[in-house]
């Protein structure tokens, strides 16, 4: 659901430290918010706050989020702590075999774009016209 940035109001958090947002804002801008900000039914953030960050500094007027209903002060912060603790980074490994398949669907050898343009065709002749 979306709502009015402005609506959202943070209370004391565990995480202070806002580091790479300018990163998140530059991705943010690109691929736009891929996970909400959690929040209470009253709108108080319980998850996202660098997100949110970004968001405003885009000039955002409202956020997607998740809305929570019957939480206690205890239940938001485990989910703080959980939703900030419970993330594990790219190994060197996997970010380099992403990276190479990303290349290759960016840049195909010529045999899988010639295979792609005769795949294109004869979907065009079999599509329904509309």
């Amino acid at each position: 659901m979306q709502i009015a940035i402005e609506d959202i109001r943070i209370r004391k958090r565990v995480r202070n430290n806002l580091e790479n947002i300018e990163e998140l804002m530059e991705s943010m801008r690109h691929y736009g918010l891929l996970n909400p900000v959690t929040v209470t039914s009253n709108y108080v953030l319980i998850a996202g706050r660098r997100r949110l960050e970004a968001a405003k500094r885009l000039g955002w007027r409202s956020i997607n989020a998740t809305v929570l209903d019957d939480t206690d002060r205890i239940s938001e912060l485990e989910l703080e702590i959980e939703e900030n603790t419970q993330r594990s980074d790219f190994t060197d490994a996997e970010l380099m075999a992403a990276y190479t398949r990303l290349e290759k669907l960016r840049n195909p050898n010529f045999l899988v774009r010639i295979w792609r343009a005769i795949a294109a065709f004869f979907r065009s002749l079999f599509s329904p016209k509309g």
